[in-house]
């Protein structure tokens, strides 16, 4: 019980002006990705665009998110670059029209982001 006490009362105690590193979890690196994943996920169009691949058996194209969210091709072009860029999609083309897939092998914390959502 004492020992309890007095590392507790150690903790509590601060001298002025004289800080403590903070031991970081994830690196600076990964922090920054993971950071990108979020940010291209905080729109909602981006967001159920995510969800909507992930349940997907095959890969959607581009006008079947024009025709769900009534977005102009350019429009979904944009949120599909974003995700893009986050690392969280894949793109292939045939022909004129590019069809968008869930990348298959996302890292593992950014795959619990993915499996957590909605």
């Amino acid at each position: 019980m004492y020992a309890r006490h007095v590392a507790v009362s150690k903790v509590l105690e601060r001298v002025r002006g004289v800080c403590c590193t903070v031991t970081l979890e994830v690196p600076p690196a990964k922090a920054e990705q993971i950071a990108d994943v979020l940010k291209a996920l905080a729109d909602p169009t981006r967001l159920q665009m995510i969800l909507a691949l992930r349940e997907a058996k095959e890969p959607a194209c581009i006008c079947d998110f024009t025709a769900t969210f009534s977005l102009s091709q350019p429009t979904v072009s944009h949120h599909m670059a974003k995700l893009r860029e986050a690392g969280l999609v894949e793109a292939t083309r045939r022909g004129i029209w590019t069809y968008y897939r869930l990348k298959p092998h996302l890292p593992e914390r950014i795959q619990r982001i993915v499996e957590a959502l909605g």
